[in-house]
């Protein structure tokens, strides 16, 4: 009766469609599992879809049938904005334990809204009427359907009994066939309660051992020493994958321990953690990685101002990393290295981290493979909310958790300050749920009363900052000096790029001879941000819009539209013959910006269109009442060589489907940085702003 509901169903008018996307059935026909992706017509408010951009959602649904144990249990999750809504649901039928006559129904969800463009409380609103909406219909559908089977015949279907072949198979080993998952669940599997994800996964196939045989066991004393609590199941996974690696990976095979974390990342399916571990074992051999802490050095930039380090382990025997994250200064890391340096950083600190687990293994007698985090954002402030390192930081969280998994154990996090929620509101989408689990949040001095500190590391090693008596070797951080910043075109001869592109370009301004960027609007409301460096002379910095494009620059001889010079490009795209008005239009005020300043903005567009981002030489202003020259123009004109500025530059467009959800990073532009904050420049008439910082 319940399969009747599907492709869809009538009785339910938001159930528009549904895809079977993967299907199971043993061969004893005892367990069919069905997985499909169900295409919903929501009921919310027009201007909520449009805001969202999307007219329908997905939600993938499973269903798994045991016949053998009388259950039915279905599982379904959103598809569609999974990174910043989650909802499970799940619901089973089985057998009532006094009457086998009976049927029982459970049904259970969970929804947690991280973020949907500001509208949180209601799509809260919309999920509970939806689902309240479900349950009282449940019962009406289910009787439909039953009722619909009884007009045509069907009132009873006979119990599942074992197929004659599928007895005599299972006192028969034959290695070339596979053999039912159904007959090769250990009872004691059984008992544990596996999921449907551990039948599935018990599937075996022609080039792969069948589980249970003499050959697929690991040595006991070895689990426990190294590996710790495996189930029947989880162990023949583990065997099945590694065994798998042998046969068809050329290079370097994983220990045990490593091909575990990718099953546990991917709940023990052999599939799943098969593809992410061969993409990762892939990545490394690209780039080296195995040999990173015999050949990088890390360069002196990081030992004096990265303020993380290892430091003894926690109470568990897990190694404990401490990181000073509010004492760090992520800009002028991100400057003066680039992304490249800092993500091989931060690859060594993981390749240690498993070096040490091993020693930890070995020190304590069993099996440790992870370890704790330990991260004090005292200090942590709008500076760290600066978008270029922002957006370094989520790229270094993606590669890490991609090649990296269950490698954390635990993260503390303390003294968080106020402006934490943002930072995590834009970092939390990009971290795993089960690594999300791990984190435990303390505000102020929380961390010193119950449940605190003390319960997960010993009081002998707690870090002197922390009010502990133990010295912490972990540089203290600090603002790394301008003068180590690097260049756009220094950081990208670095050596084998791990990431394809550098945040920052590099530009040249010449007196009659601007640089711009074109940026092409389509949705009205996107947002433009920029982030600037003045590194030589002064400049003036514009923003205008045209409804036509400018013609590309051209590469004449003169090289009068396009320039190139070692300290970087020259492209010019408004036209000699445009005319100021009537071609296009300034949509915001000049902004002079002097030489060493650091400039941060961003513009809310009102029209589709093209918008040109200029960096103009700043030409000195003669005296009012004599129209000549000032001696201290003449002065500082003369330290500006061949009328020559230059500029680093980073640009980024959020589209206006993001918008709401985007607007709490940018108010990073907006503040003070704490005392780096000299002046705040703003247009409430079209929605920009620009934070100047020297």
């Amino acid at each position: 009766a319940y399969e009747r509901r599907f492709p869809t169903c009538p009785l339910i008018p938001m159930f528009v469609a549904s895809d079977t996307v993967n299907e199971y059935k043993s061969e004893d026909e005892a367990i069919h599992v069905i997985e499909r992706r169900c295409k919903l017509d929501i009921d919310a408010p027009r201007l909520l879809k449009k805001i969202a951009g999307v007219d329908y959602v997905y939600f993938v649904q499973k269903n798994s049938l045991n016949r053998r144990e009388r259950t039915l249990h279905i599982e379904a999750y959103n598809e569609t904005f999974s990174n910043r809504v989650i909802i499970n649901e799940h619901c089973s039928y089985t057998v009532h334990p006094d009457n086998e006559d009976w049927t029982c129904f459970e049904q259970s969800a969970s929804l947690d809204i991280k973020s949907f463009f500001g509208f949180e409380s209601t799509v809260e609103k919309i999920a509970m009427k939806q689902y309240t909406s479900n349950i009282k219909k449940g019962k009406e559908i289910i009787e439909y359907y039953l009722k619909q089977l009884e007009e045509e015949g069907i009132t009873f279907v006979p119990r599942w009994t074992p197929p004659v072949a599928c007895k005599s198979e299972s006192s028969t080993f034959h290695p070339r066939r596979p053999v039912s998952p159904a007959i090769n669940i250990p009872e004691s599997a059984t008992k544990e309660g596996l999921n449907n994800k551990e039948l599935l996964n018990t599937s075996s196939s022609p080039s792969e051992p069948t589980a249970g045989t003499p050959d697929d066991k690991l040595d006991a004393d070895y689990i426990k020493r190294y590996l710790g609590d495996l189930t029947p199941m989880q162990e023949s996974c583990l065997i099945r994958l590694r065994q798998w690696l042998q046969e068809t990976h050329k290079g370097k095979i994983p220990k045990d321990e490593h091909i575990l974390r990718f099953l546990r990342a991917r709940d023990f399916n052999i599939d799943k953690a098969r593809e992410i571990l061969c993409q990762s074992l892939t990545w490394r051999k690209q780039h080296q990685v195995d040999y990173i802490l015999d050949t990088w050095n890390p360069p002196q930039v990081l030992q004096d101002y990265y303020a993380g380090g290892w430091h003894h382990h926690d109470k568990d025997g897990r190694p404990l990393y401490v990181l000073r994250l509010g004492q760090m200064d992520t800009k002028g890391l991100v400057r003066a290295l680039g992304e490249e340096a800092l993500l091989r950083y931060v690859l060594s600190i993981n390749e240690e981290g498993l070096r040490r687990c091993e020693e930890n293994t070995k020190v304590f007698g069993r099996p440790i493979s992870s370890w704790t985090c330990l991260v004090d954002l005292e200090g942590l402030n709008m500076r760290h909310l600066w978008r270029p390192g922002v957006k370094a930081l989520l790229r270094i969280i993606e590669v890490v958790e991609a090649n990296y998994p269950e490698t954390l154990g635990r993260l503390l996090i303390l003294r968080a300050p106020r402006v934490f929620p943002v930072l995590w509101t834009l970092v939390s989408p990009f971290i795993d749920d089960n690594t999300r689990k791990k984190f435990l949040i303390y505000a102020g001095n929380d961390y010193q009363g119950p449940g605190g500190l003390l319960d997960y590391i010993d009081k002998e090693i707690i870090p002197d900052f922390l009010g502990g008596e133990c010295m912490c070797e972990v540089p203290e951080g600090g603002l790394v000096p301008k003068s180590l910043y690097r260049t756009a075109e220094e950081l990208e001869n670095e050596d084998i790029k791990l990431w394809t592109e550098t945040i920052y370009q590099s530009a040249s301004v010449f007196k009659g001879a601007p640089h711009e960027v074109l940026i092409q609007i389509v949705d009205a409301s996107s947002v433009i941000t920029w982030d600037f460096d003045v590194c030589k002379g002064d400049i003036v910095f514009n923003i205008f819009h045209s409804k036509r494009a400018p013609q590309p620059p051209k590469k004449d001889s003169l090289g009068a539209h396009s320039i190139t010079s070692p300290g970087g490009n020259n492209v010019q795209l408004i036209d000699k013959v445009w005319q100021l008005g009537r071609d296009y239009s300034m949509v915001e005020s000049p902004l002079i910006c002097k030489e060493g300043e650091s400039v941060q903005g961003s513009h809310v567009t009102r029209w589709p269109g093209f918008y040109i981002l200029q960096w103009k030489f700043h030409s000195m202003p003669a005296c009012a009442t004599t129209n000549l020259p000032r001696v201290d123009d003449v002065l500082a004109s003369l330290q500006v060589s061949s009328h020559k500025c230059k500029v680093m530059y980073y640009t980024e467009v959020i589209g206006s489907e993001d918008f709401r959800g985007s607007m709490t990073s940018l108010e990073s532009s907006h503040s003070g940085f704490s005392q780096l904050s000299a002046a705040t420049t703003s247009s409430s008439q079209s929605h920009s702003s620009s934070m100047i910082s020297r």
